[in-house]
C-alpha cells in the first residue's frame, strides 16, 4: 500500500492483497469514475458514450483501424459502427480514408485537432493518475502495470455477443 495511514485505506483494500473481491470492488470503482468522465466528455461533444469508446480504440490502435476491426472490438454490429463513425466524422473527431492499393479498404484515423480537445478535457484525469503514481515506488508500479496488462489481455480474449 502507499504511505497513507491504514485507517485512510478504502474499504476495498481491507482484505488480503490477493483477495478477488477487493480487486473487483476497486476495478468497478475505477471503471465507474472513468465512465463518469467519459460521459461528461461525450455530453460536452454532443456524442454518445459508445462514440467515445470508439475514439479510444482508434487512438490506441497500433496499426490502421478498419470499421470491421472496430466492430469486433466494441462488440457492435457493422450498422451500429457505421452510425458511430458517421457521428464522429460529422463532429470532426475522425476521418475515414481509403487505401490507394485497394479502394475497398477504409481506415479510421483520429483527427489531430480533435486530439487537442480530448487532451484538454481529460487533463484532470492525467493529473490525477500522475498524483496517484507519485505515491508508489517504481517496483510497485511495475507490478501494477503487469497486473493491468495481464487483466486486459485476459479480458481482450473474451468474446462478447454483438449488441
Amino acid at each position: 500500500m502507499d504511505r497513507r495511514d491504514e485507517q485512510d485505506a478504502p474499504a476495498a483494500l481491507e482484505g488480503p492483497a490477493g483477495d478477488l473481491q477487493s480487486f473487483a470492488v476497486a476495478l468497478r470503482r475505477t471503471q465507474g469514475e472513468i465512465n463518469r468522465l467519459v460521459h461528461g466528455f461525450a455530453q460536452a461533444q454532443g456524442l454518445h458514450p459508445t462514440d467515445v469508446q470508439a475514439l479510444a480504440v482508434v487512438l490506441d490502435s497500433a496499426e490502421p483501424l478498419t470499421p470491421g476491426r472496430l466492430s469486433e472490438h466494441l462488440g457492435l454490429t457493422s450498422g451500429a459502427v457505421t452510425a458511430c463513425l458517421d457521428r464522429l466524422e460529422k463532429a470532426g473527431h475522425i476521418r475515414r480514408t481509403r487505401e490507394s492499393t485497394d479502394r475497398r479498404v477504409v481506415h479510421v484515423r483520429y483527427e489531430d485537432g480533435a486530439r487537442a480537445a480530448a487532451r484538454r478535457y481529460f487533463m484532470p484525469l492525467a493529473e490525477a493518475a500522475e498524483r496517484a503514481r507519485e505515491q508508489f515506488e517504481p517496483a510497485e508500479l511495475t507490478v501494477a502495470l503487469r497486473f493491468l496488462t495481464a487483466l486486459n489481455d485476459e479480458l481482450g480474449a473474451l468474446r462478447v455477443p454483438r449488441r
